[in-house]
């Protein structure tokens, strides 16, 4: 596939495989809207793979996925690059599944999950992360709002975005200022089938944020701050 890395075949295997589950999974519970093979090879585990590179480069330390859904792109990422990560989902349905596809892959030692918000996970564990990935969960306002309190100085909040409106990007660094983060990079490539987009952004966490974060769970997406 195109905008691969040069796989080893037991990591092939392993995304194959993971594929594999929750494709099987989405027949009794809603993981993923993607139900075909090929949809997932290419909407999945190629589009997981988009930010690989800004994973491995990200500061060392913990790494957390949220909304992770069936895993995307959280295990595609801790299989290549060989980094742990904890996979937060709200759904405990999901947590759940995500449970057992870890324990099939091999993957106990190195991939956790955590069942329930951001923000509750931010109140547990605050400034605990080097990194956080964020995969069409949100508008970009939200996805700083929420990483902020989980990142520790230094971190990187790495967002996955199917398209990116120049009125949202102008709202995002609109909030930078207030919530100590700093845009750092941006790229747009195309996935391997010609037609499908990808845009990440890379924000630094640089300095404390001048409002109290975490807010009362749902806060980020209802209210987002605004400049």
């Amino acid at each position: 596939m195109g905008h691969q890395p040069e796989l080893q075949i037991e990591q092939r295997k392993l995304l194959d495989l993971h594929l594999e589950l929750v494709l099987k999974e989405n027949e009794r519970s809603n993981l993923t809207r993607i139900v075909d093979w090929q949809q997932g090879q290419l909407l999945h585990i190629e589009d997981s793979l988009v930010g690989l590179q800004e994973f491995e480069d990200a500061p060392s330390g913990r790494a957390a996925d949220l909304g992770s859904g069936g895993g995307f792109p959280g295990i595609p990422l801790a299989i290549v690059s060989g980094r742990p990560i904890m996979l937060v989902d709200s759904v405990a349905k999901k947590t759940t599944a995500l449970d057992r596809m870890i324990e099939e892959l091999g993957l106990e030692g190195q991939v956790s999950t955590y069942t329930g918000r951001s923000e509750e996970l931010a109140l547990e564990m605050p400034e605990s992360f080097a990194v956080i990935t964020v995969r069409a969960l949100s508008s970009l306002p939200s996805l700083l709002e929420l990483a902020v309190p989980l990142l520790s100085l230094g971190g990187q909040l790495i967002c996955y975005k199917a398209a990116v409106e120049a009125e949202e990007l102008e709202q995002a660094a609109g909030l930078e200022e207030k919530l100590g983060m700093k845009l750092v990079s941006m790229r747009t490539t195309q996935l391997s089938d010609n037609g499908t987009n990808r845009t990440i952004l890379v924000y630094e966490k640089v300095g404390e944020p001048m409002v109290s974060l975490p807010r009362r769970p749902g806060m980020a997406q209802k209210r987002p701050y605004k400049a």
